[in-house]
């Protein structure tokens, strides 16, 4: 069996008028993420690292913020075309560790939802994937509640 393990990383301006979506579940908040798609940023972290670990580019190569397709896409959307970019090559997916970084709201009782779309889309089981949350200690950007940021890695394999 090969394995491969990628990294991804990815962040959002914060915004009045605009709805938070995290982990594909619209989480209430009177602040949203500021992007071309719904601005997932949990979403978008996990896409680029399973395109990472498949060797491939990054999530803008394959869902360009410059195309209108992908003007205001579900990021669930994303990750479904992103498994199947790893299927083509044979790969599929093994486990999904992820954290969340932002001030507020909280989000741990969105968790299981999250895990189970995710899970769901991917192809594994709940417990292959983990959310943590957590702040930054009110420094920064995240700090000053104008932005959210998410880290992944996942772990892909083949037969």
């Amino acid at each position: 069996m090969k394995i491969r393990v990628g990294f991804g990383y990815d962040v959002h301006q914060l915004t009045e008028n605009r709805e938070l979506w995290l982990g594909g579940v619209q989480i209430p908040h009177d602040k949203g993420a500021l992007g071309h798609s719904d601005a997932d940023v949990l979403l978008h972290a996990i896409c680029d690292a399973l395109l990472g670990a498949a060797g491939k580019r990054d999530i803008g190569f394959y869902f360009p913020d410059t195309s209108s397709e992908f003007k205001n896409i579900d990021s669930k959307i994303l990750l479904q075309r992103t498994i199947q970019v790893l299927k083509d090559d044979g790969w599929k997916v093994g486990n999904i560790d992820s954290t969340l970084c932002m001030e507020r709201p909280k989000i741990m009782s969105f968790v299981p939802e999250m895990k189970k779309v995710i899970s769901s889309i991917c192809e594994i089981e709940e417990g292959d994937v983990s959310i943590k949350a957590t702040t930054s200690e009110k420094m920064g950007f995240v700090g000053r509640e104008e932005g959210v940021n998410a880290y992944a890695v996942a772990l892909i394999q083949k037969d």
